[in-house]
């Protein structure tokens, strides 16, 4: 089936969207923005640097010519023993509103170094683009082998290969760490994990240092163990305690972390223990983060802190956190039952399967138990004060009822943790509370024990109440971590991403999540064409008798007033769609907006299939035509698959 096309382009729009400005400078969707921080005083080398790059994109070699005229061949489905199916592919051509978009800004069929930068400022929102950068441009497509070399600008094709080129990204990487990394810790959304150590399901999963590897090579900057005795009770096993998981070793897992924390990331990384020691074992722990972290290890001067330090003032170092040995002791009674047995109603569908599961009846060696929790005084111990001296960031439990828990110290900071069922109870009545104690305090929230299956809950839900921690677990995949992976491409992916000042308002104007608040600006988004597939998947990976018939699902996460999802029509039998469609998203806190994408392939008789996804924070994206790369399940992103769109913003 051939799809409609339309024009899909509309005005340009030059005002400057000056949304960044409430995390912090320089503005969220900004054209100027983005200028400053692309074309500063080394932006000539940039240019070059990103554009001539854009020639890998193309089939220069004979095999790569010959891969590219394959895959455009007829492709053959069989129908039955005796019967065939043969499909041509549609040509990979530029869509009408990128051939409207050329024709606008060229010149007798060629688009020279003034329209380029003509483009750049008007669509690209590059406010500060030259013509010598332009030129620089024009110059790097010129080097392809088989174009005309005494042209002097770019032809259709090459203005469109240009924008379709995975060097034109919505997130350029070039822009890096640009947010204020000198607040205290308690102002920044944290990379969180869950369970860090296990490689699967919660209740009968391997432990091993490879997913916390995996996570630190993300940007993932909070690490959790669960630190148990061993059979002899003479050293430390990480592992899901009252399940079959089998343990790891905890030096392996410091080893691991020593040697990983900052492979994604300088900013620091924190470990949160969840301890279940005797004293004997605490001051054995002590022993070995001290010479296996050596100096990377925060340690306070403090016994408690006032403010926490910055991201900036603990750079290139790993943070000890968990509640003091006391605190432990006084409240394990009750916290089992909170942190395993929770239930309640299960999520919306649109975040993927879930079910339900009782809580498993296993035990742990009970005599752990008793010794660890019951016969020991914390301050009796000969090395106690050596392991509570390494804690950077004191812990505690829900004291007595909820309002009492998040009263706010004016002397000291810590960090509290819910549950996701604590967390939605508590924001029923005390909304405004959670935001006002998570501008001086930690707020981390965890599954609930019912997902054993390591499921995870929408992870807005804390956010948009301040909590820095959201913690889920890593090593599942689904439309949570997808979200939880596009807030962390923010901020150069550095695992911290600075709360807009909307969650940092004091009384009277604190934040309250559940008010609706007058519209800000609208976010407008164009889905042009999809290709890539015929690369990355075998001809019958969706359909073993034609081609896919792709679909793209565009949406908002964020404040509930904000949340909605969208979708283009389906494109039938062709394996390089074209949508040209067009999507209006009115935003009321676009500073906690995420832009949702997804590609499925329809399937009449079964559940459709699975065509790649990608979140993009709304207030990173830069204006203009871009592609936008997609990803798998598990958010990795595919050799090939990308959409053509485009991205405008309305302000009011």
């Amino acid at each position: 089936m051939n799809p409609s096309t339309s024009s899909g382009a509309c005005s340009v729009d030059t005002h400057v969207a000056e949304l960044r400005a409430s995390h912090s400078p320089p503005p969220m969707i900004g054209i100027e923005a983005r200028s400053v921080s692309r074309f500063s005083d080394a932006r000539r080398v940039v240019l070059a640097e990103n554009y001539s790059s854009v020639t890998f994109s193309m089939p220069n070699s004979h095999e790569e010519r010959l891969k590219s005229t394959t895959n455009l061949q007829m492709t053959t489905y069989r129908v039955c023993f005796c019967f065939q199916r043969r499909y041509k592919p549609a040509s990979n051509e530029p869509p009408e509103p990128i051939k409207e978009l050329y024709t606008r800004y060229s010149v007798n069929g060629v688009m020279g170094a003034e329209e380029l930068q003509r483009f750049m400022v008007e669509v690209q929102g590059e406010a500060r683009s030259t013509r010598e950068e332009a030129q620089v441009i024009i110059d790097a497509q010129r080097d392809f082998r088989h174009l005309n070399l005494f042209r002097k600008g770019l032809t259709l094709d090459s203005f469109f290969r240009l924008l379709f080129a995975e060097e034109n990204p919505p997130i350029p990487p070039s822009l890096g760490v640009h947010q204020d990394m000198n607040a205290p810790l308690s102002h920044y959304f944290i990379y969180t994990g869950h369970n860090s150590y296990l490689t699967g399901n919660q209740l009968s999963s391997t432990s091993s240092d490879v997913p916390i590897i995996k996570a630190l090579k993300r940007g993932v900057r909070v690490i959790e163990l669960d630190m148990w005795p061993n059979e002899k009770n003479d050293d430390i096993d990480i592992y899901h305690g009252r399940t079959l998981t089998s343990p790891v070793k905890l030096i392996t897992c410091l080893i691991s972390i020593r040697e990983h924390a900052f492979t994604a990331s300088p900013y620091p990384v924190i470990i949160t223990l969840e301890d279940h020691l005797t004293p004997d074992l605490q001051a054995k722990v002590a022993k070995m983060l001290i010479e296996t972290l050596g100096d990377a290890l925060f340690t306070p001067e403090a016994e408690f802190l006032e403010e926490f330090p910055s991201p900036e003032q603990l750079k290139l170092r790993i943070i000890i956190s968990t509640k003091p040995p006391k605190e432990y002791l006084d409240s394990k009674s009750g916290k089992d039952k909170d942190h395993e047995s929770q239930k309640g109603p299960e999520e919306d569908p649109s975040w993927g399967d879930e079910v339900a599961y009782s809580k498993p009846d296993l035990h742990a060696d009970s005599k752990v138990g008793e010794h660890t929790l019951e016969d020991e005084d914390p301050d009796d111990g000969e090395h106690k004060p050596e392991y509570k001296r390494l804690i950077g960031i004191a812990a505690r439990k829900k004291k007595g009822s909820m309002s009492e828990s998040l009263i706010v110290d004016p002397h000291k900071v810590t960090r509290l943790s819910l549950s996701e069922q604590a967390l939605d109870k508590a924001a029923e009545n005390h909304g405004t509370e959670l935001v006002r104690f998570t501008q001086r305090n930690l707020l981390r929230i965890y599954p609930k024990g019912t997902r054993v299956t390591s499921s995870n809950y929408n992870p807005l839900r804390g956010w948009i109440h301040g909590a820095q921690m959201v913690a889920l677990n890593m090593q599942g995949h689904g439309r949570s971590l997808w979200l939880m992976h596009g807030l962390f491409r923010a901020n150069g992916g550095c695992g911290y991403v600075k709360k807009p000042d909307i969650l940092l308002r004091k009384d009277p104007n604190i934040f309250n999540p559940k008010e609706t608040l007058p519209l800000k600006l609208t976010l407008l988004v164009w889905v042009y064409m999809g290709d890539g597939w015929r690369y990355d998947f075998r001809p019958s990976h969706f359909d073993r008798y034609s081609p896919p018939d792709f679909y793209t699902r565009v949406g908002i996460a964020g404040v509930p007033a904000d949340t909605v999802m969208k979708k283009t029509k389906i494109i039938e039998d062709n394996w390089t769609p074209v949508w040209n469609e067009q999507f209006e998203f009115p935003l009321t806190v676009p500073e906690l907006a995420l832009l949702r994408i997804e590609v499925h392939e329809y399937d009449m008789s079964e559940k459709d299939d699975f065509g790649g996804q990608t979140c993009l924070p709304v207030w990173e994206i830069r204006s203009g035509v871009r592609a936008v790369r997609l990803c798998n399940r598990k958010g990795e992103t595919y050799k090939s698959v990308k959409l053509l769109m485009r991205f405008r913003v309305i302000m009011y």
